[in-house]
């Protein structure tokens, strides 16, 4: 059955979103460029809005957005959604988790390896004309331990890489871990300080909430080895900039990842300047696959969500 309704997407998503819906009996608006203020004045006309990570749904839009049943977000977190606001007006508020687990943990791994093998800076003397051989002495994967905080979709499938490279995984959630997991990986569960004092690399899962902003400061951070790599793909304000630069600076610290920032885009962050990281401009989920199947799901979900099936 043909379903009835006007869909606004408001970032630029895969097309194969619009063809789902479009198939539905759905009309489709695509404005990947639309302002807050563009967004604020056409709300009420939409019975769906999708965004990603540039467009912010907030209790202003909701309000405006007086014939909306459901917004949709084309990936992971829903941290641009106010989602009690749309709650008290019974709008449904979707992602699609599934699009990034791959992408994400094959970012996490690719940023493991260029610190371990320095191929960042190695590709940097190479452009200016410097033979750093004997300077970029590296180190092996294999057998170091991995801590993973967050054990979800992405840290479970980070886990089963590490594993197939020989390393150890030790990780941390306040959630319980499945069994049949932990004996698959050979998971080592552990609170988080004793995970930050025994892991050779630490990789971030956790969403952005008032208990986990500035989950890694200055005092957890100073848990961690001198040797340690700290991996940053989840969100931003999960470590404390200021105290990570410190630690990797005086030599605390062995090297970071970070593909999220505190504030986005970072294109002054001072990290920038330390020869001991890696840093991405959140393009975690940004593969081709990823996006296709995250707006697959987006699509499929909203269709479901708008018959009552879910």
């Amino acid at each position: 059955m043909s379903l009835e309704g006007s869909v606004l997407v408001c970032d630029e998503v895969d097309p194969v979103l619009g063809k789902i819906l479009k198939q539905n009996g759905l009309s489709v608006s695509y404005e990947p460029s639309i302002t807050p203020e563009q967004l604020l004045e056409r709300a009420a006309g939409y019975d769906v809005l999708v965004v990603r990570s540039r467009t912010r749904i907030t209790a202003d839009v909701i309000a405006k957005a007086t014939k909306c049943r459901v917004v949709a977000r084309v990936g992971v977190g829903l941290d641009n959604i106010d989602k009690d606001a749309a709650s008290a007006r019974n709008i449904r508020v979707l992602n699609a988790a599934e699009g990034a687990i791959n992408a994400v943990a094959e970012l996490v791994l690719s940023m493991m390896l260029s610190l371990a093998r320095q191929t960042c800076r190695g590709d940097r003397g190479m452009r200016d004309g410097k033979w750093l051989k004997k300077e970029l002495k590296g180190t092996e994967l294999a057998g170091k331990y991995l801590g993973i905080v967050g054990l979800g979709n992405i840290g479970r499938r980070l886990a089963r890489m590490g594993r197939a490279l020989n390393m150890n995984i030790i990780g941390y959630d306040v959630v319980d871990i499945d069994p049949a997991f932990a004996k698959e990986v050979g998971l080592m569960r552990a609170d988080l300080d004793t995970l930050l004092s025994s892991s050779d690399y630490v990789s971030l899962h956790v969403p952005l909430l008032d208990s986990t902003r500035h989950l890694l400061g200055a005092q957890k951070l100073a848990l961690m080895k001198d040797t340690a790599v700290l991996i940053n793909t989840s969100r931003g304000g999960v470590v404390d900039e200021d105290a990570l630069y410190e630690a990797l600076e005086a030599g605390r610290l062995g090297g970071a990842g970070l593909d999220v920032f505190e504030e986005e885009p970072a294109t002054g962050s001072r990290l920038a300047g330390l020869d001991n990281v890696v840093l991405t401009p959140h393009v975690g989920a940004q593969t081709r696959e990823a996006q296709s199947l995250a707006a697959n799901v987006a699509a499929e979900k909203i269709v479901q969500a708008l018959r009552g099936v879910i």
